[in-house]
């Protein structure tokens, strides 16, 4: 028999009237897409296809990515019996079901793969009741979520399955999948006689952020709402995408000048204290593809660079921003994003600390290397005392206000400049504060001031 003809049991149909991304679904592993970290040629997903040796599996990422796609491309690979069910429209009664025809399958020496779609939306309960088999090898199962698998779906599971995480497709792979379709006279579009231009195909690769049944349905709406021209093709041009995703196209490259421009507006206007400029500059930026995560990273630089001390928070906002950008992802991103871009385009400024740096590195790379003196160094280990380590060091904490007047660099430097603004105006004054003490313990006849 043939390994990889489709299973005789049982395998998936699609109707001739579903949508093009159902029709349009991989039924061999060369027409599938993306994901080569675990499915190209040599890796563990498809050697274990290839061996018909497949485990439970959970495959875990966004939508569109090609997860329910690969479940039917095994469906058709497999020699085993392939079962599918959608975990939103089950129950118990339905799964108890299902896995006792593949006990008694199993008894008989044959196997069973069962695909759980959305399978995040079982519970602890019904996730229970899939144990014993999938322990047992009973079913293979491939679960497919949404959801961070660790969080919503049972440990116990978990720690049964290889866990295969899909990342958006990208601009090339949609590319591929839309091409196909538009060539694909028995299941895709291709007796439509469809002229795509190339900026309408840049175009979806682009707004579809990875997701091909996106990409595909934007296509379908475009291609069948068209009329046809009096050469009887249809024309998907970059004005019928756009009209077809409902999302107008914004002149962003993000690997060229409107890039770095863009960026460049979005820190000057929050280094400016403009939040509306910022956040026009920054809504462009998504809006045109950009990944939140470098427009989270500006942010940061931001609020460390140009707001600094003068509000010591806005560092803390814009990390708790960059790190629940990264978690969430878009398009719920934008409003943390937004929070911190508004708060620290308003916040007092000051590039103090920034400046102190540079000096700093300026010095050490240009001036000449300073030893640690004696008393600072460290004295933790045996035999440091009699090296003379740490001898003098006075404890801050025994100083009056948790201070002693005690030099920590061998020469006098100020890189630290601290400013009136914000909170920078009272580190200021402890600074002055310290350096008078400092001063009169090393000039104890100095006249004050």
């Amino acid at each position: 028999m043939d390994l990889f003809a489709p299973s005789s049991d049982e395998e998936p149909k699609v109707e001739a009237n579903a949508p093009l991304a159902a029709r349009m679904r991989p039924r061999t592993v060369e027409e599938f897409a993306g994901q080569d970290h675990f499915f190209g040629p040599g890796r563990l997903l498809r050697r274990m296809l290839e061996a018909d040796r497949l485990a439970s599996v959970i495959f875990y990422g966004p939508p569109g990515t090609g997860k329910t796609a690969l479940a039917h491309v095994i469906a058709h690979h497999t020699q085993a019996r392939f079962v599918a069910i959608n975990a939103a429209a089950s129950n118990v009664a339905e799964l108890r079901e299902v896995l006792a025809v593949a006990r008694e399958r199993h008894r008989a020496g044959k196997r069973t793969v069962l695909f759980v779609d959305e399978l995040h939306r079982f519970n602890k309960a019904q996730q229970d009741v899939l144990l014993p088999d999938v322990e047992e090898g009973v079913v293979r199962m491939i679960g497919a979520t949404t959801h961070n698998p660790f969080f919503t779906v049972t440990s116990a599971l978990v720690s049964r399955s290889q866990i295969f995480e899909f990342k958006p497709l990208t601009r090339d792979d949609v590319k591929a999948i839309v091409r196909r379709a538009l060539s694909d006279e028995e299941r895709g579009l291709g007796k439509h006689k469809v002229e795509l231009t190339g900026d309408a195909l840049d175009f979806l690769a682009e707004v579809s952020d990875g997701d091909a049944r996106r990409a595909l349905n934007a296509l379908e709406v475009g291609v069948l709402t068209t009329p046809r021209g009096p050469d009887g093709l249809v024309r998907y041009d970059l004005k019928v995408a756009e009209d077809s995703i409902q999302r107008k196209a914004v002149v962003y490259d993000r690997d060229e000048d409107a890039h770095y421009d863009a960026a460049s507006a979005f820190i000057k206007s929050m280094r400016g204290s403009d939040p509306d400029a910022a956040l026009y500059w920054m809504a462009k930026m998504l809006e045109g593809g950009e990944d939140p995560r470098f427009v989270a990273r500006r942010i940061v630089i931001c609020a460390a660079e140009d707001v600094g001390n003068a509000q010591p928070l806005a560092l803390v906002l814009a990390s708790a921003a960059l790190q629940v950008a990264e978690f969430v992802g878009m398009p719920e991103a934008r409003i943390p994003l937004a929070q911190a871009v508004t708060y620290i385009a308003t916040c007092p400024k000051s590039n103090a600390a920034y400046l102190a740096i540079d000096r700093a590195m300026e010095d050490v790379r240009e001036g000449r290397v300073l030893e640690v003196p004696e008393y600072l160094r460290d004295a933790s280990y045996r035999g440091a005392k009699r090296l003379g380590r740490g001898e003098g060091y006075q404890y801050a904490h025994e100083g009056e206000g948790h201070f002693v007047e005690q030099d920590y660099i061998p020469v006098e430097r100020t890189y630290y400049e601290p400013t009136d603004e914000g909170a920078e105006k009272q580190i200021k004054e402890r600074l002055e504060a310290w350096k008078k003490r400092k001063r009169e313990k090393k000039s104890p006849d100095a006249s004050p001031g």
